[in-house]
């Protein structure tokens, strides 16, 4: 027989409704009830009815992941987070795909939470971004957090400290004697692009270095445009001897070109790029890149707006830590 709710009351010698409060995380619910009753969850493996949950509230208990990234590496580790912050708070999770300059994305987010009953939505970029979505999801009270938005202070989400990570980066490949330092920008409407093209920048000028507007060639965060601005920088009378490129999958399209001219990584051009998704290390020779936290980044911003759903007015900004990950794609800098 199936596990009621009543009978986890029971057994924790407590009310339906205090049950109902703990299986949704709700706040004020001292610590030895909250124990009992999970101790009785996991003692009889009671598992909560979807449908009837939604029966017992307002709440669908859903909520959807919008998105339009060519980065699918970047895109699952967000995606992978996001799912284990709904598996802890038994939320369920849905995905969106969208076309974030399309003129019709407001209606078409609009018409996504009508129709699905949504109870809240994580924006990744670049749509964390899109000023008239975000100001009509205020209008129509949609709790929504944003993963990595431009101006992060706008509500609540997660972000890292990307123009201070970019600016390590340049500082590593100075310290082993690069002097041209070529950067492929990401797409210009992910706030990515922006914050790490500055702290490119600052890390040439910390150095001492000129900037260069040749050394700086503008990619879309997908691999075939890493390999086509590698191509335009290798073809430069004076090409550079290490590229930055602002994600993880560019910097793979940069090695395959830079091989393909018969050159070696990093013997002739050190290649780094940004995130640490799976592929930098799936790649030969193994990627140096900035470790942003993404799958942590999901979590963080599902954890967050699932708070928000619980208490209005409890979800927050958070800040995750960034690490520099040194591996082989990056040497010194090639003898004149």
């Amino acid at each position: 027989m199936r596990v009621r709710i009543e009978d986890v009351a029971e057994a924790a010698g407590v009310s339906m409704k205090t049950v109902s409060r703990v299986l949704n995380h709700e706040p004020n619910v001292a610590a030895a009830t909250r124990a009992r009753v999970e101790a009785a969850v996991e003692k009889l493996q009671y598992r909560p009815h979807p449908s009837a949950r939604v029966l017992a509230g307002r709440r669908s208990y859903l909520i959807a992941m919008l998105y339009d990234n060519p980065s699918s590496n970047y895109l699952m580790e967000v995606q992978l987070g996001l799912l284990q912050a709904c598996q802890e708070r038994h939320y369920n999770l849905t995905l969106a795909p969208l076309t974030y300059d399309a003129r019709d994305i407001v209606a078409k987010v609009e018409n996504l939470v009508a129709q699905s009953r949504l109870d809240g939505l994580v924006l990744t970029p670049p749509i964390t971004d899109d000023a008239a979505l975000l100001e009509r999801l205020n209008e129509l009270g949609v709790p929504f957090a944003g993963v990595s938005a431009r101006e992060p202070n706008r509500g609540i989400g997660v972000f890292v400290d990307e123009p201070s990570a970019a600016r390590e980066m340049i500082e590593h490949l100075v310290a082993l004697g690069h002097r041209r330092i070529a950067h492929i920008v990401g797409h210009h409407a992910h706030g990515a692009a922006e914050w790490r093209l500055a702290g490119y920048r600052e890390g040439l000028h910390r150095a001492g270095l000129p900037y260069d507007p040749a050394l700086v060639v503008e990619g879309e965060f997908s691999h075939a445009s890493g390999h086509a601005a590698a191509e335009q920088l290798l073809r430069l009378a004076q090409p550079p001897t290490a590229i930055f490129a602002a994600n993880d999958d560019m910097a793979a399209g940069v090695i395959c070109a830079v091989c393909e001219h018969g050159l070696a990584v990093p013997g002739d051009v050190s290649v780094c790029g940004f995130d640490d998704t799976p592929i930098a290390q799936h790649i030969h020779p193994a990627l140096t890149t900035i470790r942003q936290p993404t799958r942590e980044m999901g979590r963080v911003a599902g954890a967050e707006l699932l708070r928000e759903l619980r208490e209005p007015g409890s979800g927050g900004l958070v800040q995750l830590p960034y690490a520099l990950q040194l591996r082989r794609s990056t040497g010194p800098a090639p003898k004149a």
